[in-house]
């Protein structure tokens, strides 16, 4: 099979961890007998350096020609509370994000027995944890015009705007999802408050007669921010706007222990992209200590979601585990103090993939 991918690496740890992520992408293509072209093109602030624009056009077509795009990461300090920067790295994600028509975020979170230590709640709380988290892209606060502040620089505003289609199209998706899960969907939405959660909820108790082997529930965005906490287990398929899923994503990845293990697929009209969860992590940048483990695990979602190649990216998730129950990984998240450095773990993750039979 012909695989044509667009690799971005970004900003900050980006170039490093996508390296290792590619190892093992080669080596996957090597072993099942793909044949792999890979573009690299510039996105964030290494774009801005060279181009003025965070998302330049020829990125763009490179994306638009390749049949999914790898993703590293966004950032950097100079543009942190910097108010005068007129662009700023993040515009590309999301140029990135609307120009491909990418209006689904889909996060996994699993929990893994070797991190379950490391995470904030009890052990009896998180063993076993394995749900989705199904954002809106491309619509609400993020998106929404009129956005700006008053002459005098003291008020500022944002505007909140779906309509009734981005929503009916997301709600399916997740639903699509539930089906072949354990058929449960989480609508999350502030329906008490909001006009656009309002429409959220009428448009999804619409859908729900169309999946009635699908448990069905609806909740408050605040509650579902204590429910994580308190009962994580009892999440499947969650799905809700823009704003909300930023936020209740972030949340949720804490469950695992790790920022560095978790890897998301943002999927849409035109071309998917696969990306660890985790920002640009600049103050790592260069110390080969950056966990590549979202990023390796990102490319296996990519080649079950962008491919249809369950076995080539079971093959890179087992390489995976066999790593964390070999303690062959990062000093985050090492267990007895010994670590190693990041091109370590990608190397000894692309020869486990080899040296494993199909």
């Amino acid at each position: 099979m012909k695989l044509n991918i667009a690799v971005l690496p970004g900003d900050g740890i980006g170039p490093e961890i996508m390296e290792q992520a590619m190892k093992a992408v080669r080596i996957v293509c090597k072993k099942y007998n793909h044949e792999l072209t890979c573009t690299t093109a510039l996105v964030g602030a290494c774009a801005i350096g060279a181009t003025g624009n965070p998302y330049p056009d020829e990125t763009h077509e490179c994306c638009m020609h390749s049949d999914a795009v790898l993703f590293g990461a966004i950032g950097s300090p100079e543009y942190d509370n910097n108010p005068a920067a007129k662009v700023r790295p993040e515009q590309g994600l999301l140029a990135m994000r609307k120009k491909l028509g990418l209006y689904a975020n889909i996060r996994p979170v699993t929990t893994f027995p070797s991190l379950q230590h490391k995470s904030p709640l009890r052990a009896d709380l998180v063993e076993g944890v394995d749900f989705m988290c199904i954002r809106e892209l491309t619509g609400g606060l993020y998106f929404g015009r009129p956005q700006g502040r008053s002459e005098d620089g003291n008020i500022a505003y944002d505007t909140c705007v779906y309509s009734r289609e981005e929503i009916a199209r997301i709600v399916r998706l997740a639903y699509g999802y539930a089906v072949q899960r354990r058929k449960k969907l989480t609508v999350v939405d502030k329906a008490n408050v909001l006009a656009t959660s309002r429409l959220w909820r009428e448009v999804a108790q619409c859908i729900e007669k169309e999946y009635p082997e699908v448990e069905t529930e609806y909740m408050f965005v605040d509650n579902a921010a204590m429910r994580l906490i308190q009962w994580p287990g009892s999440f499947d398929v969650m799905v809700t706007e823009n704003m909300f899923g930023d936020i209740l994503t972030d949340e949720a990845s804490v469950i695992t222990g790790s920022l560095g293990m978790l890897p998301s697929a943002s999927v849409g009209v035109h071309t998917s992209v696969f990306e660890p969860i985790h920002g640009s992590y600049p103050q790592a940048a260069g110390k080969n200590i950056a966990n590549p483990l979202a990023t390796i695990l990102s490319a296996a979602m990519m080649f079950e979601y962008a491919f249809n190649l369950r076995e080539e990216g079971s093959a890179i998730r087992a390489a995976v585990a066999a790593s964390m129950a070999s303690g062959i990984v990062t000093a985050d998240i090492s267990q007895n103090g010994k670590s190693y450095r990041t091109t370590e773990v990608g190397d000894w993750i692309a020869e486990e993939i080899a040296r494993t039979k199909n």
